[in-house]
């Protein structure tokens, strides 16, 4: 073979040997860039969700002329805190909140009682017709409220509870998507478990106390979240039931400053939206972890 031939050979396999590698490197830069790419999208979506909430928030320390100034205004010329403590002297935000804050605890108390009680029952206990109860149930969840809604309020007024905080309790103390919730969860939980407790003597009521609640923690901690969230921002409920203003809500309280749109001062306003917001971030940053954990095993099955 000549040197001609060698060397033709040669750079063949040098090709043939660097091919791979390009086409490693290519699939690694596509890669990035999608990587990129995705990131980008991730970026963009996050302002589009943060900015109406950056907007109340700086526009609950500007003065009441720059909320809706044109052009639009971002940054206030002049922070004026002395909205928040105009909001405490001229509503009764302390109410407000107390009554919220008691709706929200107890509905999403018995909720969370009730929901992971009855999906014990569609999980762990055979009976006949179960799943069809179980489906006719979780349908309800299909339902808009407004279509039951004044059937629900003659019946709630029939009962001498409107107009209290009974009505709004009665009314939210039971949820499909709850049930639905924790069955999904306490099926990812061995069945083995609840044999090896009912060998051992205990009953169904001790095998869901003492062992599918402390095992279902993460799906317990996002129905709380999901529950107590949905009550402190429920508007709809209390304009229905609670007439006296005494029992508002703070969504309903707020409500009150909007008049009509020449004679609202919207920076005090958002100054009791942005302190409406403050309970929901606190429970939010607590349970994070635990409601991402639940809300990411609730559907897994095995």
């Amino acid at each position: 073979m000549t040197d001609t031939q060698l060397m033709v050979t040669g750079d063949a396999t040098l090709r043939r040997l660097s091919a791979p590698e390009r086409r490693v490197g290519e699939s690694g830069a596509g890669r990035r860039l999608g990587r990129i790419l995705g990131y980008g999208a991730l970026v963009l979506f996050a302002i589009g969700l943060l900015a109406p909430f950056a907007w109340m928030l700086l526009s609950s320390v500007k003065s009441a002329n720059e909320v809706f100034s044109v052009p639009v205004v971002w940054w206030p010329d002049i922070f004026v805190w002395q909205n928040y403590i105009d909001i405490w002297a001229k509503a009764n935000m302390l109410t407000w909140i107390r009554n919220t804050l008691l709706l929200a605890v107890v509905v999403t108390f018995l909720q969370v009682l009730t929901g992971s009680f009855a999906a014990y029952g569609f999980s762990r206990i055979r009976f006949p017709g179960r799943d069809v109860l179980f489906l006719a149930y979780i349908g309800t969840i299909a339902v808009p409220w407004q279509s039951y809604m004044i059937p629900q309020f003659i019946l709630l007024s029939n009962l001498k509870v409107s107009n209290t905080l009974w009505a709004i309790i009665l009314i939210q103390a039971f949820g499909a998507f709850g049930v639905f919730l924790m069955k999904q969860y306490y099926e990812t939980v061995p069945e083995e478990l609840s044999e090896a407790a009912r060998l051992d003597g205990l009953s169904e009521y001790g095998i869901w106390r003492r062992i599918m609640v402390p095992l279902s923690v993460p799906a317990i901690a996002s129905l709380t979240l999901l529950t107590f969230v949905n009550t402190w921002n429920d508007y709809l409920g209390p304009l229905i039931y609670l007439r006296n203003p005494d029992l508002w809500t703070i969504q309903l309280g707020l409500k009150s400053f909007v008049s009509n749109l020449y004679d609202t001062n919207y920076a005090l306003l958002f100054a009791g939206l942005c302190i409406s917001v403050v309970p929901i971030a606190i429970i939010f940053m607590a349970g994070q972890k635990y409601f991402v954990e639940g809300i990411a095993t609730s559907g897994m099955k095995g």
